[in-house]
């Protein structure tokens, strides 16, 4: 006799994309994302930690000006198969105190992608394109392999429709509005 509990032969998923990312959620654990249907394990290095943190305190004083947060909460991509978790997103404070779940990138001021060895094409890519159709205002991308920054703005349908840079680490990368300031790229 089989232990296992009765499943109806009539059995359907009634949203495929919701159960996807909550068993993402629950099953995979709090550190996977899925892009583009596939779930994909996050654990980054120390260096990569580090070039989100040289970012993150060189943010700080002007997110306190403007009622802002930083964090590497989740953002939805609802009507695809995508769940990013961003090495870091800018988000009103009042919005991210009263988030339990994930934010849509529309709700972003800005993403902060780090590349690494095993998923720099993702960034440059896919993720930088899909944060710019679900408009995520600003993507800051630090490409630690091309040792390079570029900032995307003006998110439309096809992704983003203005590019700054890219940068050699060591110039100053300009943030625009609201943030208007220059990430100092040296400590990468």
């Amino acid at each position: 006799m089989s232990t296992a509990a009765h499943v109806p032969r009539d059995y359907r998923v009634s949203d495929p994309e919701r159960a996807l990312k909550y068993a993402v959620q629950h099953v995979a654990g709090d550190r996977a994302e899925i892009i583009e249907g596939v779930i994909t394990p996050m654990s980054p290095s120390w260096a990569h930690e580090n070039a989100a943190e040289v970012v993150r305190r060189q943010l700080t004083p002007r997110l306190e000006e403007l009622g802002l947060v930083s964090g590497s909460g989740n953002l939805d991509l609802p009507g695809s198969e995508n769940w990013f978790i961003p090495d870091l997103a800018v988000v009103p404070a009042e919005l991210a105190g009263k988030t339990e779940g994930a934010l849509l990138p529309d709700q972003t001021l800005l993403v902060v992608e780090v590349t690494s060895p095993s998923n720099g094409e993702t960034d440059r890519t896919t993720k930088r394109r899909r944060c710019g159709q679900y408009g995520a205002p600003i993507y800051l991308l630090v490409d630690r392999q091309q040792r390079e920054c570029t900032v995307f703005s003006a998110p439309g349908r096809l992704g983003y429709q203005e590019i700054d840079g890219p940068h050699p680490f060591g110039s100053a990368v300009r943030l625009p509005a609201p943030f208007d300031l220059e990430l100092d790229t040296s400590r990468f």
